[in-house]
């Protein structure tokens, strides 16, 4: 999951986005609305979690820019202002949910995946092939029954290979749909994730290697 993380409180900021990074997720970091513009422009992303009160640009003009470019990632507000107006305002601005500072890092977590289950078409909260299942509310992954320890990365990328049904997936859109602005695009760091991600789900093999990169 790849989320694009706005607030102009640079320790806020890097605080929620290392959290983030520990359960798992890809994070690009903005610190205003002109850089979250520019980020959108540049890649995709699952979800946003958008402070309304930014400098610049505020949130709800990045907001309504998403909504007129038919942008399909999913947008959490975030701000001081808790009052129902306020919620009721940014949701109408067209946020698909709306979180008041200050926050429970644990609520956060959980409404970005309760977003990022929510694309456009919906996929179903259980992914299967075969006797493969992952549920992706509780990031468990199954094979036989059988419980696979599987690392965050990990996770992502078999979560990414079973969404696409069949599809075969790029090593870059693997890099960019799990892995942050952190990652250097010329390392071995796909490769290597689907090397340990196959010997964990063990036999008979279930990911193939295609032109250009890997199916399930």
């Amino acid at each position: 999951m790849r989320v694009l993380l706005v607030e102009d409180h640079p320790k806020l900021a890097t605080t929620v986005a290392a959290g983030l990074r520990r359960e798992g997720m890809a994070i690009d970091l903005a610190f205003d609305g002109n850089d979250a513009l520019t980020c959108l422009a540049g890649a995709s992303y699952d979800v946003v979690v958008l402070d309304r009160d930014l400098p610049g640009i505020d949130g709800d003009q990045v907001c309504q820019t998403l909504i007129a470019d038919g942008c399909t990632c999913r947008v959490l507000m975030l701000t001081a202002a808790a009052s129902v107006a306020d919620r009721v305002q940014g949701l109408a601005l067209g946020a698909d949910d709306y979180l008041a500072k200050p926050f429970a890092f644990a609520e956060l977590v959980a409404r970005i995946r309760a977003l990022a289950r929510r694309p456009t078409p919906l996929l179903p909260p259980t992914l299967t092939h075969d006797d493969l299942s992952l549920d992706t509310a509780r990031r468990i992954a199954t094979r036989a029954s059988s419980q696979l320890a599987l690392s965050p990365k990990e996770l992502g990328v078999l979560e990414h290979l079973l969404a696409a049904q069949g599809r075969a997936v790029s090593t870059e859109e693997l890099l960019s749909a799990v892995w942050d602005e952190m990652a250097n695009p010329f390392t071995k760091t796909v490769t290597m994730t689907i090397s340990r991600l196959r010997a964990k789900l063990g036999d008979p093999p279930i990911i193939e290697t295609v032109p250009g990169g890997y199916r399930i």
